[in-house]
């Protein structure tokens, strides 16, 4: 991300007063996330639309955003850091990314948890279906 970008979108604003920037089609070098700092305090809402990104590794702290649009890009995985980062994230665009696995999206663990769950309930169910057979 061109710092000469992140300039022109805050304009007379300080980066603790921005609510929202959009960098769509403003290339990254490196496939990196640069010039977005901590100082945004505030940010909401991030557009990073067909910039080329492949890695959030340079993510800094965002508590406030709430959605990303992060579609056209090449990331593949490496998103588990949202959870730490973003931590207030309600909506995240990826499509048209290189990601084919949602084990890299959903936590493994959460997802356990739902199937054993299913699993229990379906067993449940099917022992009430035997005993009123029985009666």
């Amino acid at each position: 991300m061109e710092m000469k970008k992140i300039s022109l979108e805050l304009g007379n604003r300080a980066p603790e007063e921005v609510t929202e920037l959009v960098f769509d089609n403003c290339l990254c070098v490196n496939g990196e996330i640069e010039g977005l700092k901590d100082t945004f305090k505030e940010l909401e809402f991030l557009s990073m639309a067909n910039v080329e990104l492949s890695s959030l590794a340079q993510l800094p702290s965002l508590n406030k955003l709430r959605k990303w649009e992060l579609s056209d890009n090449i990331i593949s995985g490496g998103l588990e850091v949202l959870a730490e980062k973003c931590p207030n994230l309600t909506y995240l665009n990826l499509s048209g990314n290189k990601i084919k696995d949602l084990s890299t999206v959903v936590d493994a663990e959460d997802d356990d948890d739902y199937v054993e769950e299913g699993e229990e309930e379906e067993e449940k169910d099917a022992e009430d279906d035997g005993k009123e057979e029985d009666d």
